[in-house]
């Protein structure tokens, strides 16, 4: 009787083995439906992705801007023709916000963004199966891998006249500037330089070779990510900063201190 009362308390079950099966069986179920939900978001990313055709882009461009630059890109008193004009040149006008233009005005400047990434592509994609043009460059030419010592070099002699040496940009004539390039990607620095967007010349093969510009880029982003070695930048505006810091802070200085010596002498 006893062997038998023994031998039923050894198989008797914890009661904290129900709750663990359980436990076990809701992580498992919350795992399998996790990855499913995100198979499915992936799969409808890639599908909303994949379908913004240049059918799409077509549309999107009649609908934003058909009214200043014409439903055959053909241009308007109020804006120019596209004709030419390619993708990358698309993609750089939209994708800093400097297209659609709000008001007219001595340029266009930068502004939020108002279209996806896949919205832009498919309007650049339309734009140049109707106007071929300027295309994306190689992964290479904007990898910033290039000769930043002559990059530095060839963008003090071709850009630093309106950019600012140090690349913070500066004041043009009648209103326009020439923006800073702190926070510009590799992208848009190729596309600058190869459609000559708003005063900017445009920098051919015959001014820039591939590796020129390969070279600049790898300049400019060693810039962005490099701080300034000579301590505080001062808006990296060269001598005219430096000047008024010292005409502020070390004039003010001896004046003061000419004050303080007057009056413990009287």
């Amino acid at each position: 009787m006893a062997r038998h009362k023994t031998s039923r308390q050894a198989g008797r079950r914890s009661p904290w083995a129900a709750a663990a099966l359980i436990g076990i069986g809701l992580l498992l179920t919350g795992g399998i439906y996790a990855g499913a939900s995100a198979a499915m978001a992936s799969t409808s990313d890639t599908q909303i992705s994949s379908a913004l055709s240049v059918e799409d882009g077509k549309k999107l461009f009649q609908a934003n801007c058909a009214t200043c630059h014409g439903l055959d890109l053909q241009g308007t008193e109020s804006g120019p023709s596209l004709y030419g004009v390619g993708e990358l040149a698309v993609e750089f006008q939209v994708a800093t916000g400097r297209m659609p233009l709000q008001m007219q005005g001595p340029q266009a400047p930068q502004k939020p963004v108002q279209f996806t990434e896949d919205q832009i592509k498919a309007m650049a994609a339309y734009v140049q199966s109707m106007a071929p043009g300027p295309t994306y460059p190689s992964d290479e030419t904007i990898d910033g891998e290039g000769d930043v010592a002559r990059g530095a070099e060839l963008f003090r002699i071709n850009c630093a006249m309106c950019h600012n040496v140090a690349a913070a940009g500066g004041a043009l004539t009648e209103g326009k500037y020439a923006p800073g390039l702190q926070n510009t990607s590799a992208l848009h620095m190729y596309a600058a330089m190869v459609t000559g967007p708003q005063n900017m010349p445009v920098f051919n093969d015959m001014n820039l070779t591939t590796e020129d510009k390969r070279d600049i880029i790898s300049a400019l982003l060693f810039l962005q990510q490099n701080e300034s070695p000579g301590g505080f930048s001062l808006g990296s505006l060269g001598p005219v900063s430096e000047g008024l810091f010292i005409w502020i802070f070390g004039i003010g200085s001896l004046i003061a201190l000419t004050v303080w010596i007057t009056a413990k002498s009287n």
